[in-house]
C-alpha cells in the first residue's frame, strides 16, 4: 500500500512543478493555490510512505517520478524538445526507479 501512496506522492510532485510553471511567478492566484495544495499533499504522502519504506529508496523513487513526469508534461504541454538523448535518459531513469522498487529491502 505504501508503494501506491509513494506513486501518488510522485504524481503530486508532477502537479506542483506544472502548477509552478503555470503560476507565472506566483502572480496567478489559481495556479499558485494549486501549487500549494499539490506540494503539501506530495510531502504529506511522501512522509506517510517513508513510515514503512526505506527513506533513501522512497526519496529516490519520489524524485524520479517527479522528474520523469515533469519532463513528459513539458514535452506534451509546453512544447519542450523530445530529442533522442533526452528520451534515452528518461528511459534510463525509469529503469532505475523500477530497479529500486523491485530490489528495495523491506
Amino acid at each position: 500500500m505504501n508503494w501506491i501512496i509513494l506513486i501518488i506522492a510522485g504524481l503530486f510532485e508532477v502537479g506542483f512543478t506544472t502548477c509552478l510553471q503555470l503560476s507565472n511567478n506566483f502572480t496567478n492566484i489559481k495556479w499558485t493555490a494549486a501549487f500549494i495544495l499539490c506540494i503539501g499533499l506530495s510531502f504529506l504522502l511522501l512522509n506517510r510512505a517513508t513510515q514503512t519504506l526505506p527513506m533513501g529508496t522512497a526519496y529516490a523513487v519520489w524524485t524520479g517520478i517527479g522528474a520523469v513526469g515533469t519532463v513528459i508534461v513539458g514535452i506534451i504541454y509546453f512544447n519542450e524538445p523530445a530529442t533522442f538523448w533526452r528520451i534515452f535518459f528518461i528511459c534510463t531513469l525509469i529503469g532505475s526507479i523500477a530497479g529500486l522498487k523491485f530490489f528495495a529491502a523491506h
